[in-house]
């Protein structure tokens, strides 16, 4: 059955409050191992990082309400893949802090793939009503039929950033092969094409693959220590996901020298040689830093 367009224009909204335990079990489990990131008694508090948004995300994007108002069975389901990720850190969270995370379906597009489907997501403090975090994240229902087109339109305010260029930096990072199963429950964020292989095989796949927003942050984490940054300094990380990873291999993240501006281009390849990240670009605001 094709995907159902009139899902364009529907918003949800939940609640989630952020925790020690879920901010220090997602930064332990992608790497992030500074002091800021691990210890909650430092002065000033725990620095949460902000890829954590994600988390928030998958509590609107993977749940069975959003599939049935797309139209998708459970099998289809298991066939979307994650496309791109494009987040602006606009105010840090905060642990404590309460959150509203509101999603709207942006855009759908017919494509030889399947059907590309665009997300907005903003995530408010409920306390303040600040915008702390704006994201736009695409998905590719693989194989499945739109039934025309398009439907919508891309936002407005959503722009990519171009393909990166000039990358003299390079850091191969191991992914163990355990990581998707840690990831899918410190972030909880669990699809099981990345943890049962089976359910992979299934879907047509070769193997399980490494969430890509493990390889994004993990990749952003990465520019983050070439450009000489840290993570409170991050304003903004985007990317396409474009190559599988397959959990117990490498990647090689690309990073170009970090402009003036603050703008760092990235790519990052899989174990192949293949583009597993592309168009990847972190935004650094150096005058967040503590």
């Amino acid at each position: 059955m094709p995907i159902r367009a009139d899902a364009i224009g529907q918003t949800r909204s939940t609640d989630t409050e952020i925790t020690a335990r879920d901010a220090l079990a997602y930064a332990a489990v992608l790497g992030f191992d500074s002091e800021e990131c691990l210890d909650d008694a430092r002065p000033g508090g725990l620095v949460v990082v902000p890829m954590l948004c994600t988390r928030l995300e998958w509590i609107l994007a993977g749940d069975d309400q959003r599939a049935s108002a797309l139209g998708l069975t459970l099998p289809e389901r298991r066939r979307a893949v994650h496309a791109l990720q494009d987040s602006r850190f606009l105010h840090p969270l905060r642990v404590g802090m309460r959150v509203r995370s509101t999603s709207r379906n942006e855009y759908m597009r017919q494509t030889s793939a399947g059907t590309f489907v665009l997300t907005s997501f903003e995530h408010r403090e409920i306390e303040t009503g600040d915008l702390l975090i704006k994201s736009w994240s695409g998905s590719m229902l693989r194989g499945l039929p739109l039934g025309q087109s398009a439907a919508g339109a891309p936002p407005a305010d959503f722009i990519e950033a171009g393909p990166a260029e000039n990358l003299a930096h390079a850091s191969d990072v191991l992914l163990p092969r355990t990581l998707p199963h840690l990831y899918s429950e410190c972030a909880q964020i669990w699809n099981p094409i990345h943890t049962e292989r089976a359910v992979a095989l299934a879907a047509g796949l070769p193997d399980i693959i490494v969430h890509g927003t493990i390889t994004w942050a993990i990749s952003a984490r990465e520019a983050l220590k070439t450009a000489g940054g840290s993570v409170e300094a991050l304003a903004r990380l985007s990317a396409r996901f474009r190559g599988m990873v397959i959990p117990g291999t490498s990647i090689a993240v690309r990073t170009a020298a970090p402009a003036a501006d603050g703008r760092v281009p990235f790519a990052t390849d899989n174990a192949a040689g293949e583009l597993a990240l592309a168009n990847g670009l972190i935004e650094i605001d150096r005058a967040r830093a503590s």
